[in-house]
């Protein structure tokens, strides 16, 4: 899931939460190392398509960087929510690529991009650049009944809840008795970035583990606190990093941590699932791979297509340069909204979650077609 409460994952908002756009890294961070030149693939006969007449891949700067092999088995793994029929057919020439050659070699796998796709820049209403932020699967620990320091819960689906319900903002619900028994219980901070993040991993003391998925929300709009935190002072400007605005609220626990979380009004619901070990679904429905994933807004884009990104800048204090390269549209969320807007699921844990919450990059991006 995506951030911010979205049915499969709730796209990461680390858009609202963070950020600040200033002057940033210059240095660039390919997504994945680079592999050798094209070479033939085995292919499926493709009809004639009316966008033969578009660039290709092998135009974009950077593409020569590329991990194609890396791209290639997230495109695979991931092709099959596709429903466009010319998607569809390089969904199945992918496969059988994949089922014939033993191994797939990055050549084949470049080779792949340059003679199944085109590509068309995606545009913001002012050609200017857009947004790319990042999330992750957080992991966390928490406990089956309170004590001092895990004494947040983590609240079930209420009872009659509807899509399109509006309930009581957040600091309402935290205000009064939990409506239900809770799931679990978890310090206030960790509660507050597994709503924000939409999903996440639990750690009980006995060792088990479980995964909180997003199962409702308040109806209530999300609003970021790193802006209002720098504002008054608490945070600097290009401080508002997750790891920063984690720590603060961890140092204020109480009256002040709380008077900052409930500028954000929204509210998530959790269930809880077994923990399968690896990776999230996002709204797609299929596990997001670390890296290779973004959450886009439905309205422009549509699940399964193969995107070029290119992310120069970074201005959140830690950011650790720009990001390029192939990744699948698998995700969405409530503050992913515009055709030239990105979130970048980084992957699982605590690693993932310190460089995604650095992000915070001005965005081009490029929609491969299928011929």
């Amino acid at each position: 899931m995506n951030a911010e409460g979205h049915p499969a994952r709730t796209a990461g908002l680390w858009l609202g939460v963070f950020g600040l756009l200033l002057a940033g890294c210059a240095t660039q961070t390919p997504i994945a190392p680079a592999p050798g030149p094209a070479a033939p693939v085995p292919s499926i006969t493709l009809p004639s398509s009316p966008v033969d007449g578009l660039p290709g891949p092998a135009t974009l700067a950077g593409w020569a960087d590329e991990d194609h092999l890396s791209a290639f088995v997230a495109y695979v793994q991931t092709c099959g929510v596709a429903r466009e029929m010319a998607a569809v057919r390089q969904c199945e020439r992918g496969r059988l690529i994949q089922q014939t050659s033993r191994p797939v070699t990055p050549s084949m796998a470049r080779a792949f991009f340059e003679t199944g796709f085109v590509v068309v820049q995606a545009e913001t209403a002012d050609s200017g650049p857009g947004l790319l932020t990042a999330y992750f699967a957080p992991e966390y620990e928490a406990r089956r009944v309170p004590d001092a320091i895990f004494d947040t819960p983590v609240l079930p689906r209420p009872e009659g809840w509807t899509r399109g319900w509006v309930g009581p903002v957040r600091a309402e619900i935290e205000a009064g008795p939990p409506p239900a028994p809770p799931l679990a219980w978890m310090r206030a901070e960790d509660l507050f970035f597994l709503q924000i993040q939409g999903s996440g991993y639990l750690t009980f003391e006995d060792g088990s583990k479980a995964r909180a998925a997003y199962a409702a929300d308040n109806g209530r709009p999300f609003v970021g606190v790193g802006r209002p935190m720098a504002d008054q002072g608490l945070l600097p400007r290009d401080g508002t990093s997750g790891d920063a605005i984690r720590a603060w609220l961890a140092t204020n626990r109480g009256r002040e941590a709380r008077a900052i979380t409930a500028l954000n009004p929204r509210y998530i619901y959790f269930a809880l699932d077994p923990d399968d070990g690896g990776d999230p679904a996002g709204a797609a429905g299929v596990p997001l791979p670390a890296r290779r994933a973004i959450a886009v807004d439905p309205a422009s884009w549509t699940y399964g297509d193969l995107v070029w990104i290119s992310a120069d800048g970074g201005n959140l204090r830690g950011a650790r340069g720009s990001y390029r390269g192939l990744v699948v549209a698998l995700d969405t969320g409530s503050a992913i909204r515009g055709p030239v807007r990105a979130d970048f699921y980084m992957g699982r844990g605590a690693a993932a979650g310190e460089e995604a919450g650095t992000v915070r990059h001005p965005l081009r991006m490029w929609r491969l077609i299928p011929r």
